[in-house]
């Protein structure tokens, strides 16, 4: 006989059959929503189940109040806090603009070594480990930050200081973004692990719409830093709701160990490896298509994260409608996100490399459009502007980590290349748009009109690619294909 697949979101017990030689389940106490799996004498039996405490360690990283906001969106928050704010820094620490540009780009420059070894760590100490050491380091990035805040200090001190944190805030954004896909891969089955993926991935920016939108809100910029830094300590606890796996695995994919790092990048270059790391040359093409859009769109996202009160503030908005603008586009996006996630878990399912050639088009004309819609009394046209760029950046988030899982078959280290592209490219879209910032005698002084164009035609030249992805879905297929296996007498 064949397995029927049962709904497990409307019984408290389902099982299912799934014949894969590994390791029989050591505790079954916690008895949540159930799959079991029975195998010849040839084989041992494996039970695959999903467990209810899945969700606690899921809202480590949302940021729902168990005890309080928590890891992953206040350890965004650090990267574009000082961009609304940008102007006020340089008043009152007498530091220049690129100087604070700095404070976001250390963020993104040791975030790439930091994404790298993350495979590796979580591979020997597990994923509660990995997220002990980011709690740490928010801890420490929290109070050397505000220590750079006094006013005994010379500028040169206090930016030396306030530097430092931002870089072990580095250390601590990563642990929580690269793991997302690896957690809903580990504690997920095929009808939540998008959600899951978005929602560890939404939080991130969650942070960011935050972060963007406290900032200029909470007094001068050292009340501002102060804030912040009791937000990182008050977190903390939340990283004992993390757990490193289930006593079951939930799907095939979540059973199997991930490959070594170094498999994954022989793999890409098409060099000899074992077959469970294997990419045909197809596979390869996507994934390097995908590694281009995903790392330019996230780099044009989180540049202007960055530089929003450097695009506004020449043109006559303030610091606070700049960070309204930055929040507006990250809170659009992450209602998208929410919205679509369960429907490509549940009805698009095979669909993400053509829903992907339907939204990159779209942001690619909408980062164009800025070039003229930064004017003068011109609220309106923006505040659309940003909801557009939200709705479909943050929607192409879960999709394109996905995908990246899809093609290589392996979570952790597919996630770490996607962010580390995103942060690499973000890194040079900062730092370039920076260089094209016009001089105090243009009209008007210091506006940004020529790194919008850079911006725009960037993000268009990646997302022409788009139409070159196959995206064929292999863990899928591996994982319903393992479902409709037929049951050992």
């Amino acid at each position: 006989m064949r397995l029927d697949t049962p709904n497990i979101h409307s019984s408290p017990s389902v099982q299912s059959s799934i014949m894969e030689p590994l390791s029989p389940n050591k505790n079954d106490a916690d008895a949540p929503v159930t799959s079991t799996q029975a195998q010849s004498d040839l084989t041992r039996t494996v039970h695959y189940k999903l467990y209810k405490q899945r969700f606690a360690g899921l809202s480590a990283w949302l940021g729902f109040p168990i005890p309080s906001v928590l890891l992953n969106i206040v350890s965004a928050m650090s990267w574009p806090w000082f961009g609304p704010i940008s102007n006020n820094m340089v008043d009152e620490f007498g530091i220049t603009l690129d100087q604070v540009n700095w404070l976001g780009n250390i963020v993104a420059c040791v975030y790439l070594p930091t994404a790298i070894l993350i495979p590796t760590i979580v591979s020997k100490y597990g994923i509660r480990r990995c997220c002990d050491i980011g709690a740490v380091a928010l801890v420490f990035s929290a109070w050397i930050r505000y220590a750079g805040t006094s006013r005994s200090l010379s500028s040169g001190g206090a930016y030396a200081l306030l530097f430092l944190g931002q870089l072990f805030a580095a250390i601590a954004q990563p642990i929580y973004q690269v793991l997302g896909p690896r957690y809903s891969e580990t504690w997920f089955d095929l009808e939540g692990r998008t959600t899951a993926t978005m929602i560890v991935a939404i939080s991130n920016p969650v942070g960011g719409a935050l972060g963007q939108l406290l900032s200029p809100l909470v007094g001068d910029t050292r009340n501002s830093i102060l804030i912040l830094g009791i937000m990182s300590t008050v977190v903390i606890p939340a990283v004992f709701l993390i757990q490193d796996t289930p006593p079951s695995p939930p799907t095939y994919a979540g059973s199997k160990q991930s490959p070594p790092s170094i498999s994954v990048l022989r793999a890409m270059l098409g060099m000899n490896v074992p077959q469970e790391s294997h990419m045909s040359n197809r596979e390869r093409v996507d994934f390097g298509i995908v590694i281009l859009i995903f790392g330019v769109l996230v780099a044009a996202t989180n540049s202007f994260a960055i530089l929003t009160a450097q695009y506004m503030q020449p043109v006559g908005y303030s610091a606070d409608v700049s960070g309204l603008m930055g929040a507006c586009l990250l809170l659009t996006g992450i209602i998208a996100a929410i919205i679509t996630a369960p429907l490509f878990d549940r009805v698009f399912t095979h669909h993400l490399a053509i829903t992907s050639k339907f939204l990159v088009p779209i942001l690619a004309g909408t980062w164009l459009s800025l070039i003229w819609a930064v004017k003068p009394n011109n609220l309106a046209g923006l505040f659309v502007i940003m909801t557009i760029l939200g709705v479909c950046s943050i929607t192409m988030l879960p999709i394109g980590l996905e995908l990246g899982c899809e093609l290589t078959r392996n979570a952790d280290v597919s996630s770490a290349i996607l962010w580390f592209a995103g942060n690499l490219f973000g890194v040079i879209f900062i730092l370039a748009e920076g260089a094209l910032r016009a001089g105090p005698s243009a009209h008007p002084p210091l506006n940004m009109r020529r790194a919008l164009i850079f911006n725009g035609a960037f993000v268009s030249g990646a997302a022409a690619l788009v139409f070159l992805l196959r995206g064929k879905q292999v863990r899928k297929e591996r994982d319903e294909g393992r479902l409709s296996q037929p049951i050992a007498p």
